[in-house]
């Protein structure tokens, strides 16, 4: 088990989405970044982003906002994925403030 996947595993022991305040869940390859919208109670995905097409960071992190508003979600719990809170997931994490998403 890598470094990552421990403080990965650790964070998600404390912190659950519900449909009223989801998990926003942050991935990150080699060349891409995922993000979703996750209930853990029902196992649902009500948002779900990714750079593929070339967008930054923050307009990610922004678009994710903008689905989420649609759909009447304002509340989340960042999950940080057991990635460090800086660079890329904090730009991400800007984006999504500065969409309207509250976490």
């Amino acid at each position: 088990m890598t470094k990552r996947q421990s403080r990965h595993k650790r964070v998600r022991a404390k912190i659950k989405g519900t449909k009223e305040r989801p998990r926003l869940s942050v991935f990150k390859s080699n060349k891409y970044i995922y993000a979703q919208l996750i209930d853990d109670v029902d196992g649902k995905v009500f948002a779900a982003v990714s750079n593929r097409k070339g967008e930054a960071t923050g307009e990610l992190g922004k678009l994710l906002a903008k689905k989420a508003t649609d759909k009447g979600i304002k509340l989340a719990v960042f999950d940080r994925g057991g990635y460090k809170f800086h660079g890329k997931v904090l730009e991400l994490a800007k984006g999504a403030r500065e969409g309207g998403l509250k976490f």
